[in-house]
């Protein structure tokens, strides 16, 4: 696994990077076979959950489009959303294989518990792309972003924040993922190799369905045992639960709040970035991934084995298969500094999006505009 992707480089310019190593592009004919199925392909779009915000607004218009786009409009997405029940999307999973699909590109609730569908969709001869979290059983290709990096992100953007009078005495909060992901464990492993010996990791949790009520609930419990004045900073693993954080900690009386980190890039997150409250988050293009999981899903099915390679160059192993194609897209630290080259830049979110009247003096003060 390709481990190491400079993280200075801003979010414009991945696709550049991308380009260059041949992963763009692949929706052209480049293996000059001809392909095993038409256009009139039909591909299921599997996501996990709709608490946080980018599977709805970015994953998948994102998908379905660049589908239509990869098949003149003539391949159909059946979309299904789990809203975080490993069962539901067990059954999504059933009526996608039942109904014949051509290909299934699948986000796991619970990544251990859908194996057994996996296995099932490889025996009716449906293969499957794990997209975001590696799921369990026998997938063809999996596509997200480099998560431990994205955890040494976050983690040394913290003890950066912490500033040259941090020492390991310091307390932290960590406020990790849900268990059932395995995505979370790597944010955690990534972050830890850069806490590890330079602060105190005070309290430690696993956040039940990444919720953010649950990580606010748990932030309450860690003030009362640590104390809310005892707190240098939180390991925050995304967005939507450093919004339940910040909510423990102020319900605490603290105003001057210690720095936070996050992941997502969620407009309420970016706007807390812009007035302080949270000092960062992680940005990932969502499109970017989307795009590709959508090329990668249209290359397998049809056939074309040179274009697939080229957009799956990395391997991975899952608990249950070994060295997995895999496309690993790299990440950026968001903070106040490059709003407008990330989010505004690669039109996430206009100024206006983000600078309303409730943030316009803050936005101001920082240069945003």
């Amino acid at each position: 696994m390709r481990r190491r992707i400079a993280i200075s480089v801003a979010a414009a310019s991945m696709s550049l990077m991308l380009a260059g190593c041949g992963m763009l592009g692949a929706s052209e004919s480049s293996d000059g076979a001809s392909p095993t199925k038409g256009d009139d392909i039909t591909v299921a779009l599997l996501l996990p959950e709709k608490a946080n915000t980018r599977y709805e607004q970015f994953d998948y218009p994102f998908f379905k489009a660049k589908v239509a786009d990869l098949t003149r409009d003539q391949g159909n997405v059946k979309y299904a959303n789990a809203e975080a029940s490993s069962s539901k999307q067990a059954e999504q999973m059933q009526q996608m294989i039942d109904e014949k699909v051509d290909v299934i590109v699948l986000d796991a609730v619970d990544a251990k518990a859908i194996g057994d569908s996996v296995q099932k969709a490889k025996d009716a001869g449906i293969p499957v792309i794990a997209y975001d979290r590696l799921a369990e059983g026998p997938i063809d290709a999996y596509i997200s972003f480099d998560n431990e990096l994205v955890g040494e992100v976050q983690g040394r953007s913290l003890v950066e924040a912490l500033g040259d009078g941090a020492d390991s005495s310091d307390k932290i909060v960590m406020m990790n993922g849900s268990p059932t992901d395995p995505n979370a464990k790597q944010f955690k492993a990534g972050a830890l190799s850069e806490l590890n010996g330079k602060v105190t990791i005070a309290e430690s949790f696993d956040t039940e369905d990444w919720k953010p009520e649950n990580a606010q609930a748990n932030m309450a419990e860690a003030i009362e045992k640590i104390g809310k004045n005892n707190i240098a900073g939180v390991y925050s693993a995304n967005d939507g639960m450093a919004g339940g954080i910040i909510k423990a900690l102020e319900s605490a009386g603290v105003t001057d709040l210690p720095p936070i980190t996050g992941q997502d890039a969620e407009l309420a997150a970016v706007q807390r970035i812009v007035t302080g409250e949270q000092y960062m988050s992680v940005y990932k293009s969502y499109p970017q991934e989307a795009e590709h999981a959508a090329e990668m899903a249209v290359a397998r099915v049809q056939g074309r084995d040179i274009q697939f390679d080229a957009l799956a160059r990395d391997k991975v192993d899952s608990p249950t298969h070994k060295a997995i194609p895999a496309q690993l897209v790299p990440v950026v630290a968001l903070t106040q500094d490059n709003i407008k080259e990330t989010v505004v830049a690669d039109g996430f979110y206009k100024v206006s999006d983000i600078c309303t009247a409730k943030y316009e003096a803050d936005c101001a003060e920082i240069g945003l505009k």
